[in-house]
């Protein structure tokens, strides 16, 4: 029976980094189009209401977090809504989604040594193989994408700062989230910080001299779709099941997850922008299919032999 909830929780994290893979599509869209600042500050009330609707949905109500709980959570919400979101549409401006989708495949490697050196947590030969493979797999597919990739424009440099910001930020959101989503569960956890990242977000609206009356009313139907798939799927939806994967098998393991991102970015390329298949991308994600299963296998056979 363990192994059969284990497989359902790496279908459900396989589906969340591949609707996460097709918020680089939308993002880059929308980043040409709507101010950073806007874009991320809509995104997040889209996502706070979904989050509040599937909650009133259930009957689940909002607990109180204790003081400590409040101050972990404004963490959490910094880091992972305010921080995170600015970061990726201002670099989006810079950089297209392909070159982005790189980068912040490096968050399996970044939160698989994290947890080793914070948390203690077993990072085995294997899982080090593993996320090798994950990041060469995901460097194969995004340059086989875009030959160019690696050969920046003259603000390409501000974009990939800027998107490596991403990464740090998903980093605290994932590692400092463990004590909170065992005492509040991932649900409790993501409403909150999600709530919390998007007064802040809608704060600094507030003072923004580019976030206006006239630019809300010149959002056109294509850029509301895209805003909504990012704010209730790549946000809302995700987070919950992003967060109960962590719960259920470690950060180390569902963050490796996060290198089918760039995959998906090709994948949602072909499909929604004609790009064409290539033999070095269907490489690129065989060997980061490969990454996975390695870096699951150590602590799979560990659990078996009764360590």
């Amino acid at each position: 029976m363990r192994h059969i909830a284990d497989g359902l929780t790496y279908l459900k994290l396989a589906a969340v980094t591949m609707i996460w893979g097709g918020t680089f599509v939308a993002g880059r869209y929308l980043a040409d189009q709507v101010h950073p600042l806007l874009a991320a500050t809509l995104r997040f009330t889209l996502a706070s209401a979904a989050l509040l609707l599937f909650m009133a949905v259930t009957r689940t109500p909002l607990v109180r977090p204790s003081r400590r709980q409040w101050g972990q959570l404004m963490v959490l919400g910094f880091f992972g809504i305010f921080f995170y979101n600015l970061c990726f549409f201002y670099g989006l401006q810079y950089i297209n989604a392909s070159r982005a989708s790189l980068i912040v495949a490096l968050n399996p490697a970044v939160i698989g040594l994290a947890s080793w050196w914070l948390f203690k947590e077993r990072l085995g030969r294997i899982q080090c193989v593993g996320i090798a493979f994950c990041l060469a797999g995901a460097a194969t597919v995004i340059i086989s994408r875009n030959p160019q990739a690696l050969q920046g424009a003259t603000m390409t440099w501000a974009g990939d700062l800027l998107i490596l910001g991403c990464v740090a930020g998903w980093g605290v959101y994932t590692l400092f989230s463990r004590g909170l989503n065992q005492s509040l569960g991932p649900l409790q956890t993501v409403t909150w910080s999600v709530l919390l990242g998007t007064l802040m977000l809608s704060a600094a609206a507030l003072v923004s001299p580019n976030v206006t009356v006239a630019a809300l009313r010149a959002i056109d139907l294509p850029q509301l779709l895209s805003l909504m798939y990012l704010g209730v799927m790549g946000s809302a939806l995700a987070y919950i099941g992003y967060y109960d994967g962590i719960r259920r098998i470690g950060a180390t393991r569902a963050g490796v997850f996060i290198a089918l991102n760039p995959l998906t970015a090709v994948v949602c390329g072909a499909v929604l922008l004609d790009e064409p298949l290539t033999m070095p991308m269907l490489l690129g994600g065989v060997v980061i299919l490969l990454g996975i299963y390695l870096c699951n296998k150590p602590l799979a056979q560990g659990r078996a032999m009764g360590i």
